[in-house]
């Protein structure tokens, strides 16, 4: 059996050979990576009484929410070009994808310390599970929205078709944005305490609930927001609307790809670190 030491000048020296490394044990980490995908699904569903409902229960409540406040004036979120119930459900339901996109490397991270700390597998087997997890998360909220629009009548039409393409990008910009923070939310708890803080923030940047401002700081903070892009062609796609942001979005997206493939370079040099402080 290979025995490998890990010291925090591991591959450092090397950074070609690490990336090939790299490459090779991504491949040779699918299997497992596979593995724990379906582990951690049965897991979380077998936990819960509700199970797959509960990928639109919050949802729904935010959409009973919004819709109360919008009707009874407290609340004014502008022109949303399509009835507000379908902007609001499609755009938390949308948000959501990006959300357990992001948190999920840390969660896996977080859930396998022992293993990372112990067993000499492939560290790439956890990143592409988080992947694995994100994707088949979006398939079943993607399936309850397009039941939920066509219970309310709403149909998207030939968008639909490029739907899928959003749901990827969404996951793949989840992911990087999570696996950047991964190495210091492992460590220290204070990440996953007060990411939800900042989300909820950065939510209210996002045209999610709100039509987008015309003028304003918000419309600055808004229009220069990269995850307006993605939530728009992703609501826009799904609701047959045309894709205004559809260049932003692909300018957002090679920016994720690119992004992903430098964060687990980054990954990579910083488990040998991880190891030897959960060793410590």
């Amino acid at each position: 059996m290979e025995k490998r030491i890990y010291t925090s000048a591991s591959n450092i020296q090397k950074p070609l050979v690490m990336v090939k490394e790299m490459i090779a044990d991504i491949a040779r980490g699918q299997d497992l990576a596979k593995r724990l995908t379906i582990r951690d699904i049965k897991a979380m569903y077998r936990q819960s009484f509700l199970g797959i409902i509960w990928a639109f229960i919050i949802p729904i409540a935010n959409t009973v929410t919004w819709v109360f406040l919008n009707a009874t004036g407290l609340v004014e979120v502008g022109d949303t070009g399509i009835p507000y119930p379908i902007y609001v459900f499609s755009g938390t339901m949308i948000w959501a994808i990006f959300l357990e996109s992001l948190q999920a490397p840390i969660a896996i991270m977080t859930a396998n310390k022992s293993m990372i700390a112990k067993v000499n597998f492939p560290r790439e087997a956890l990143v592409m599970s988080a992947i694995y997890k994100s994707l088949f998360n979006s398939a079943i909220k993607a399936v309850i929205l397009m039941v939920a629009l066509g219970a309310m009548g709403y149909f998207a039409g030939f968008g639909l078709l490029f739907f899928p393409l959003a749901l990827i990008a969404l996951v793949i910009a989840g992911t990087a944005i999570g696996l950047m923070l991964t190495p210091i939310g492992v460590l220290y708890t204070d990440i996953s305490k007060g990411l939800p803080l900042v989300m909820q923030f950065l939510m209210y940047t996002t045209p999610v609930i709100y039509a987008l401002p015309k003028e304003g700081l918000a419309a600055k903070l808004v229009n220069n927001n990269p995850l307006t892009p993605l939530i728009m062609t992703a609501r826009d796609w799904l609701t047959g609307q045309p894709a205004e942001f559809l260049n932003g979005f692909l300018w957002v997206t090679l920016g994720a790809v690119i992004l992903l493939m430098v964060v687990m370079v980054f990954f990579r040099l910083a488990i040998p670190i991880l190891v030897e402080r959960m060793n410590a």
